[in-house]
């Protein structure tokens, strides 16, 4: 017996973008939810779409669009996604971000979602479309580049709250009803907005160039084939991050020898020699400041050496990355960047999203 919902039609489209599985597994409860409800369920991930394939917006149906958050934004592959979304009228529209979850005793950790709600919302807004959806589900944070993977106890522990939440979030959507969780966290998500532009580039340039496969390498490709969006591709006979890599940390996880490693002491290496010497050197040889300072008030020439820093540092982040995988040939490298990378270490767990 369903339950009775005051939705037009019975059907529902879910556009899904998931790296290591947190944002698949949430559409797929909501899909159960929907096909329990008498709904006709499409789950369609972005990734495999046919870039030039036109989507058709069925009148009256119900459209879902889920996707982790990095960055405090969704991922560039899914915000543009949203960006070049058909035009509606009145179609109703629910939002879902997972965010980096984390569990303390016995206490539930949020994450945060800078831009990814607002800013989405209001692109659909603008396009006709009615939100009647927003929220955020915590599932568990698969940053390892940054902290080791949650151990599966803890992850099944998230799951399950997460999980009975998703359902409650699908069947008062399904009856009609509206939640958008997400505005009451809006305070703190403005304040942080403004790193999910800051990120959008340090992604690509910085956190895209600090994965690197180690001798361990079998060669399998997985890695490569897995890649939900082809950022990966053989270079040197060895894997080669690209910079539409969106630092979603599957290839690491799935490696079957952990031979996919994120080189920390190369990052805090080469941000430490641009600033401190080669930044330096340029300033003490080319006067910039002194000459700016002499035309434009100090505001504005803060503003332009801001910039200015900035292309420098991705400019060599770039030349340093092709000079770092090419010494990665030579042992005596290889092993100085394995011994400095914090996940070469076993207590570095890598992250498995239950089902995938």
């Amino acid at each position: 017996m369903h339950t009775q919902n005051n939705l037009n039609s019975k059907r529902l489209n879910i556009y899904c973008f998931s790296g290591t599985g947190n944002a698949r597994n949430v559409s797929n409860w909501i899909a159960n939810v929907s096909e329990n409800n008498g709904f006709k369920t499409d789950l369609i991930e972005i990734n495999k779409l046919k870039t030039r394939k036109k989507i058709e917006i069925e009148k009256d149906s119900l459209i879902g669009f889920c996707s982790p958050t990095h960055g405090f934004n969704f991922p560039p592959i899914m915000f543009h996604f949203i960006v070049r979304f058909p035009k509606a009228k009145n179609n109703k529209v629910f939002i879902i971000n997972t965010r980096a979850g984390m569990k303390m005793g016995k206490y539930f950790l949020p994450g945060l979602s800078g831009m990814a709600q607002y800013l989405s919302a209001l692109i659909l807004r603008l396009k006709g479309y009615k939100i009647v959806g927003m929220h955020p589900i915590d599932l568990p944070s698969n940053w390892i580049s940054f902290h080791p993977g949650i151990k599966p106890a803890v992850v099944q522990s998230i799951y399950s709250k997460r999980k009975r939440e998703t359902e409650r979030f699908a069947q008062k959507i399904f009856n009609g009803d509206k939640d958008l969780k997400a505005l009451r966290d809006i305070f703190q998500d403005i304040l942080i907005s403004p790193i999910a532009i800051l990120y959008y580039i340090i992604g690509r340039f910085v956190l895209a160039k600090s994965f690197y496969a180690s001798k361990d390498c079998t060669k399998c490709n997985l890695c490569i084939k897995k890649c939900p969006i082809q950022a990966i591709k053989t270079i040197d006979n060895r894997p080669y991050w690209t910079y539409k890599c969106e630092s979603c940390m599957q290839c690491m996880n799935i490696c079957p020898e952990r031979a996919i490693e994120t080189a920390h002491g190369f990052i805090f290496g080469i941000w430490f020699l641009i600033n401190s010497v080669i930044l330096y050197n340029i300033y003490k040889f080319i006067p910039i400041h002194d000459f700016l300072s002499s035309y434009l008030a100090d505001w504005a020439n803060k503003l332009i050496l801001f910039f200015i820093d900035a292309v420098l540092i991705f400019s060599l982040f770039i030349l340093f990355y092709w000079i770092f995988h090419y010494l990665l040939r030579f042992r005596f490298f290889e092993r100085m960047v394995v011994y400095t990378s914090l996940t070469r270490w076993k207590f570095w767990r890598r992250y498995k999203a239950p089902g995938m």
